[in-house]
């Protein structure tokens, strides 16, 4: 059995955030978890070409976009989006305040990964 707190495991800067990384590749559960804050007012291109990401939103408000511009979905809390195809996206979170995420990653991360975040592609690991 794994137990873990918050305050007890790393803060990674991220990029346009933090995220605690609860569980990650090292902890063997086939999976990571993560409680990600993103930066009220920020802009984030991603990409997670190596794993599958879920995101449960518990707390602000922003919204995720498609790479394209053409999907655009409003994240408050209790709205899951899940990049089921390692799709590229834009994450933003709201001018008023930081949107806290529960993060989900198939395979598991490492847990120091971050992203390069530039206006020109999407960061990805």
């Amino acid at each position: 059995m794994i137990i873990r707190e918050k305050g007890s495991v790393d803060s990674v800067d991220w990029g346009n955030g933090h995220s605690h990384r609860l569980l990650i590749e090292a902890d063997g559960v086939g999976f990571a978890l993560a409680h990600t804050v993103v930066r009220a007012g920020s802009e984030s291109r991603l990409q997670y070409r190596n794993h599958i990401e879920a995101c449960y939103c518990i707390s602000g408000e922003g919204e995720v976009v498609s790479a394209d511009g053409a999907v655009r979905y409003k994240l408050v809390p209790g709205v899951l989006y899940a990049l089921d195809r390692h799709d590229a996206h834009i994450l933003r979170a709201a001018e008023h305040g930081d949107m806290e995420l529960i993060s989900v990653f198939n395979p598991p991360i490492r847990g120091d990964e971050q992203h390069r975040l530039s206006p020109d592609g999407f960061s990805a690991y």
